[in-house]
């Protein structure tokens, strides 16, 4: 009688875990404009990456460490922190660098076995906005724009969230992904969430919570004659009541309207492709003429197109230029000042490997400090330089 084959051991969950991550350098050199100025006046900077200033040379922008994996059929966990934080030096005036500062820190409860429905809970990204969702190691400019950016900086708050994708759009995000396509992740076609609505790694400031509903639907383009082209468009909205830090020591003593809503649309390059987002809302910002934070308008966003060229003798190639525009506060700064970027951007991205990747731009900036102190715009013109490796 044949011996029964033996039953397969079942995996501990912490044997279910995957650690992975990537790492960003970056050169930033102006080679035009203000790298410095007189006490009162902007000088060229972005509230993007402090490394863009009168010193320059070599930065770490981002070194990401994740750890991820299923701890059961229907519960997964995602922990990703930053070494390249800075913190304030509490024995002078400028920051430490290269601290470890949590990112993110949830896990996804799915609701049915196809895994269509899920609740989230943690520390997360909020989903506003489309490039806001997109990983900066798959974002092919070296970083997002101010105006989708203001609304959520950092990216992230503490809440909950409700995910649906239903099979039909997760089966083309697959088959954009297998394609090598820069997609923004598994964040559902449709979301509902509840934040605290202070920012990332900041304790609530309110009683309030900040809402947020997001839609977003690829489409394939082969019925309008473009045969293997995807077009995605989505909308989110936002409300939220947020009090800023004031330059006068803690936070302000009022909560402030921070409502916004966005559109995104795209073509996935194939090769050519386009991408664009626009938002309008209110939000904290600084007036000077009453010397007081108020709500007031905030709107901007991008366009952006590109070129794929996936296969070449070393590796794939994708030219961009972009522009952007932004009016509004940046909540995030001291006392949360008025931006006013314009900003017009030119590069390519190379990829010789997926294990590197290079990437080179030139920006034509014109914009404001992120300081009420500093009055007018600064104009110029700067070069970046970023080498990305992946884990």
């Amino acid at each position: 009688m044949p011996e029964a084959a033996p039953v397969p051991k079942k995996k501990a969950w912490h044997e279910k875990l995957m650690i992975r991550g990537y790492t960003q350098m970056r050169m930033n050199e102006i080679v035009s404009g203000p790298k410095s100025a007189p006490a009162g006046i902007s000088r060229l900077r972005s509230v993007q990456d402090s490394g863009i200033n009168e010193n320059g040379n070599f930065s770490l922008r981002r070194a990401r460490l994740v750890v991820q994996g299923d701890i059961s059929d229907r519960v997964s966990l995602y922990v990703q922190g930053d070494i390249a934080a800075a913190v304030s030096n509490q024995s002078g005036t400028e920051p430490r660098q290269h601290f470890f500062q949590m990112r993110d820190a949830y896990a996804d409860v799915f609701l049915d076995k196809a895994k269509t429905l899920k609740v989230r809970v943690g520390q997360s990204k909020v989903p506003y906005g489309w490039e806001n969702l997109q990983s900066s190691s798959n974002r092919i400019p070296l970083d997002r724009t101010d105006a989708i950016n203001a609304p959520v900086p950092g990216e992230r708050d503490l809440g909950v969230v409700l995910y649906y994708t239903p099979p039909a759009v997760q089966k083309i995000w697959d088959e954009l992904a297998e394609d090598g396509q820069k997609l923004f992740g598994n964040y559902g076609a449709f979301a509902l969430a509840a934040y605290n609505g202070q920012g990332i790694n900041r304790i609530e400031r309110n009683g309030g919570l900040m809402t947020v509903a997001m839609a977003t639907m690829p489409f394939r383009l082969d019925g309008i004659g473009l045969a293997g082209q995807v077009a995605e468009f989505g909308v989110t909205a936002m409300r939220n009541q947020f009090r800023p830090e004031v330059r006068t020591g803690g936070v302000s003593a009022a909560s402030f309207d921070d409502n916004h809503v966005n559109f995104h649309g795209m073509i996935y390059p194939a090769p050519f492709g386009i991408q664009a987002e626009w938002t309008f809302g209110t939000a904290p910002q600084w007036d000077s003429a009453l010397g007081a934070i108020r709500s007031q308008r905030a709107t901007g966003g991008y366009v952006m197109a590109m070129y794929r060229v996936p296969e070449t003798p070393v590796g794939q190639i994708i030219p961009f230029a972009r522009w952007q525009k932004y009016r509004g506060g940046w909540k995030s700064a001291t006392n949360a000042p008025r931006l006013e970027t314009d900003e017009y951007e030119a590069g390519v991205e190379w990829l010789p490997m997926k294990e590197l990747e290079i990437a080179v731009s030139y920006s034509n900036v014109t914009r404001n400090e992120a300081d009420e102190r500093r009055t007018g715009r600064a104009k110029g013109d700067v070069v970046r330089a970023q080498v990305q490796w992946n884990y």
